[in-house]
């Protein structure tokens, strides 16, 4: 006999009707190199020009291509960042992250959004312990954003373009 559904009826297959059972059996058996190119990386501002020190809202969207789960094994703890002209969160202070490898999973064609807000300056550190925060400069800059897996020809990263006036 079949297992009670949430709604009274009968599930005549015994599965929890909440639980896609065939994806999970498909994405264990999917190639590492498959499942590392299914996940695509998204990066967008909330404009494209801003006046110098003006905030600049990053949105940022991890998409499972794949009808199957995902598992990827990361660098580090850090799953995913994002850099403006390649300093990672626009600062180049000291980061203390765990730099065992970690992993990041997605269901069956799951996005991941996140949002970070840069305030338009650059952190930089002086060598003493203390830093300073600089405005960005006038002019084109890259916005970024970024998977952080242990394969790197896998090219999970994304970028835009802002102006400062």
């Amino acid at each position: 006999m079949g297992r009670r559904r949430h709604d009274g009826s009968a599930d005549r297959t015994g599965f929890d009707d909440t639980r896609n059972y065939l994806s999970d059996a498909i994405g264990r058996v999917v190639p590492g190199r498959l499942g590392r190119r299914a996940v695509a990386v998204e990066v967008e501002t909330d404009g494209t020009e801003y006046a110098r020190g003006d905030p600049v809202e990053i949105t940022v969207r991890l998409r499972n291509r794949l009808p199957v789960p995902v598992e990827l094994e990361t660098t580090t703890r850090r799953q995913w960042g994002w850099r403006v002209d390649g300093v990672l969160e626009a600062s180049d202070e000291r980061r203390y992250v765990r730099s065992e490898p970690g992993t990041v999973a997605f269901r069956a064609g799951e996005t991941k959004v996140a949002t970070a807000t840069w305030n338009g300056r650059f952190r930089r550190e002086n060598g003493t312990g203390l830093d300073r925060s600089v405005p960005a400069e006038r002019g084109e800059h890259t916005v970024s954003a970024f998977l952080a897996v242990a394969d790197p020809a896998s090219h999970h990263e994304d970028s835009t373009g802002i102006r400062i006036r």
